[in-house]
């Protein structure tokens, strides 16, 4: 027995009209999956980018804080940030301007 390819010419090739509906369903779908993982894929990498370049967080770190104290908390609010300190303060400083706007005494 010989073994022969058949070729078919690609003016000949079936088209979708030709497939059974279960195969044009599947190509279908196959289709919506295709785009919706580009799409997703897009999606995160331009999350990606905007975090990224967005403004660091007024971390401890980047505080100056007084001399011979170091953080021990850290929290924030919408426009405020504080900083508990190693000798029992609170200091709360301003987001936009990092200038300190009070200083608490925990007792």
């Amino acid at each position: 027995m010989e073994n022969r390819r058949m070729v078919v010419p690609m003016d000949e090739a079936p088209q979708e009209a030709d497939l059974p509906p279960s195969l044009r369903g599947l190509k279908r779908l196959v289709t919506a999956l295709t785009l919706t993982m580009i799409v997703g894929f897009v999606v995160l990498i331009a999350a990606l980018v905007i975090r990224l370049n967005a403004d660091p967080l007024p971390l401890p770190d980047r505080i100056a804080l007084p001399e011979g104290v170091s953080a021990v908390a850290f929290t924030q609010g919408a426009d405020w940030f504080a900083v508990v300190t190693s000798d029992d303060r609170i200091l709360i400083y301003d987001r936009a301007t990092s200038q300190l706007r009070q200083e608490i005494s925990v007792e």
